[in-house]
Order: C-alpha cells, then sequence, then structure tokens
C-alpha cells in the first residue's frame, strides 16, 4: 500500500491537475519544493514514456518513496509529430508558455483548419521501488486554433480544442478539462491501481 507519493514536477499547472485528481485517496501527495529539490535530470528519452520514467526513477532515488514522474508532449500532424517529447523546450530551454504557443502560431502560420490536427499524450511511471516501475498512458485528438483562447490551463492548452468541443482546454474548468484531456486519461488509470493496491 503506497501512503505516500512524491510527485515529481516543478510545473505547478500539472502539480495542480495531479492533486487534483487524486484527491480523496488515502496517500499523502509531496511536491518536489516540500522537500526542497530544485535540480532537474537531463530528460534524454526520445518518447514521453521514457522521460516519465527517467523522472520518476531519479526522483524515487532523491526521495526514498514511491514517485510519480510525468512527461507529456503536443503531437502536431503538419510538424510531423513534432514537438512531441521536446513540447517544454520547443521555443528554447528558458521560454515561457507565451514564448512557446508564439513559436507554435509562427510554425503553423498559414495552414489551413483541415491540416492543423494534434494531439497531445501524457506518460506516467509511478516508481515504488528503484525497479518496480509502473506505467500509465493517455492520449486526446483534436486541433489547434490560429490564435489562443481562454486563461486556464498551461503549455499550449489555449491553443488546443479537443474533438467534439469548441472549447480550448484554456476555456474549461480543471473538472472539464481532467474527463477529455491526456493527462486526466492516464491519472484515471493511475487512480484505479492506486485504490487496488
Amino acid at each position: 500500500m503506497i501512503h505516500k507519493l512524491l510527485i515529481a514536477t516543478h510545473n505547478l499547472g500539472k502539480l495542480c491537475e495531479i492533486r487534483d485528481a487524486l484527491s480523496g485517496l488515502p496517500i499523502e501527495l509531496i511536491s518536489l519544493s516540500d522537500l526542497g529539490i530544485k535540480d532537474e535530470p537531463v530528460e534524454s528519452g526520445e518518447t514521453c514514456a521514457e522521460n516519465a520514467r527517467l523522472k520518476a526513477v531519479y526522483y524515487r532515488d532523491r526521495a526514498s518513496f514511491p514517485t510519480l514522474g510525468d512527461d507529456s508532449g503536443l503531437e502536431v500532424e503538419a510538424l510531423g509529430g513534432a514537438p512531441g517529447p521536446h513540447s517544454a523546450r520547443y521555443a528554447g530551454p528558458d521560454a515561457t508558455d507565451q514564448d512557446r504557443i508564439a513559436m507554435m502560431l509562427e510554425m503553423m502560420h498559414g495552414i489551413p483548419l483541415q491540416n492543423r490536427r494534434a494531439a497531445f499524450v501524457c506518460a506516467l511511471a509511478l516508481a515504488v521501488t528503484p525497479v518496480e516501475v509502473w506505467e500509465f498512458s493517455g492520449r486526446c485528438e483534436g486541433r489547434l486554433l490560429s490564435k489562443p483562447r481562454g486563461l486556464g490551463g498551461f503549455g499550449y492548452d489555449p491553443l488546443f480544442v479537443p474533438d467534439g468541443e469548441n472549447r480550448s482546454f484554456a476555456e474549461m474548468s480543471i473538472e472539464e478539462k481532467r474527463e477529455l484531456s491526456h493527462r486526466g486519461r492516464a491519472l484515471a488509470a493511475l487512480r484505479a491501481y492506486l485504490k487496488q493496491t
């Protein structure tokens, strides 16, 4: 049984979504800032799943208790699947969300709506021990807007409209986004696993 879980992210938006999705479970959720951990591993994986596992094991070694690693990315069809696992660093190592959105809009300039297909992917890795790692994933298909909409969410959320919706992720509440999003789907699988342990 897991009683304490480190959420291995410095991204406050991700931290908020993960805390919300796992609320109500008899598990103490701890952040990296709670432990004063500021360093980050080099994300050398070629996929989101590899990076999630790398982060989970890295911080599990630091904390010595079960750790959840997360990596997600935006796969844009017109860009050959880029930026994918490089989404956070696509506009440079110190880029802000606004910088990333501006770069994506520049890359997609002139591409018609029917060719703006994209998908968000999320990989979660739960390092229970240094060698016991469970993996969960989620995917959300949609399209990119020609300009950002909404004030919520983080990352590329103001540009992304999931299939079946007219609103961007940034125009949804955290609960609405969780029902549809890549991370919400991965976290639902994780929550089901944690309830069984």
